[in-house]
């Protein structure tokens, strides 16, 4: 996240220098940005944004593997500033979905342990287990973002960011097991289980945000600063995710 704050501030200069104008001498002279038409601008009502998932930090007992992602969609209103168009608040609604995938490895959600297990199936070759393992969790999220856009008169052809927060409220978390295969490797029976529960995990969230972007397309990245499993449930882990944002309306 520090990363992408800092890209978002080295955008944020360059697109605020370039967009001074000139007077007929050739000097530099201030726009009022106070004074301009935002009829047709695409306010970024819409979000939708497909991003790589992980865990930080993960622990040496935690094996995930293959491409961890994430799908996010939010309806969104923009409040421009008056004394500067330029700058906007966005907030809004929507749901996020995560999946994360795992290496011969079972977060086993359902048990009646007071911590939550992991179970490594990469070197048992007595137990049955499924052959593939993934934990997908689900979230109400009401996002809000500091905006910044260089030409809010034609914003669908200019350079833009932000940075915010989201709040969420968990839905679901369940695990899918796909492929029964026993200790051997050998496939018994081709078929999905799905184990539902949210005792492990914190009911709310809490996560910063970052936008770069062009017109209706942008990079995103998002850290949750509260941790996903409960305080002496299982290790403190703070899912990241990192992607690409299409825009608009």
């Amino acid at each position: 996240m520090k990363q992408i704050a800092l890209l978002f501030s080295a955008v944020l200069l360059i697109v605020a220098t370039s967009s001074a104008q000139t007077d007929s001498t050739g000097k530099k002279k201030k726009k009022d940005w106070s004074k301009i038409s935002l009829n047709n601008r695409a306010n970024d009502h819409f979000l939708l944004q497909l991003g790589y998932d992980g865990w930080a930090p993960l622990p040496d007992s935690i094996r995930t593997k293959g491409f961890s992602h994430s799908v996010n969609v939010y309806f969104m209103l923009d409040m421009p500033f008056k004394t500067d168009q330029r700058f906007s608040v966005g907030i809004g609604l929507g749901i996020s979905g995560s999946s994360i995938k795992f290496d011969n490895q079972q977060p086993n959600i359902i048990a009646l342990s007071n911590t939550l297990p992991f179970t490594d199936y990469s070197s048992n070759t007595s137990a049955n287990h499924f052959k593939k393992y993934k934990l997908v969790s689900t979230y109400l999220e009401a996002p809000i973002e500091l905006r910044f856009v260089g030409d809010p008169e034609n914003s669908d052809r200019s350079w833009k960011a932000s940075v915010g927060v989201k709040a969420g409220l968990l839905l679901n978390v369940h695990t899918r097991g796909k492929t029964l295969v026993n200790g051997a490797g050998t496939t018994i029976n081709n078929y999905t289980e799905k184990e539902s529960s949210k005792n492990f995990f914190n009911g709310t969230r809490l996560a910063g945000t970052a936008r770069v972007g062009y017109g209706h397309v942008s990079l995103f990245g998002q850290y949750a600063i509260t941790a996903f499993i409960k305080d002496g449930r299982g290790p403190v882990i703070h899912p990241y995710s990192i992607g690409i944002t299409f825009s608009g309306l």
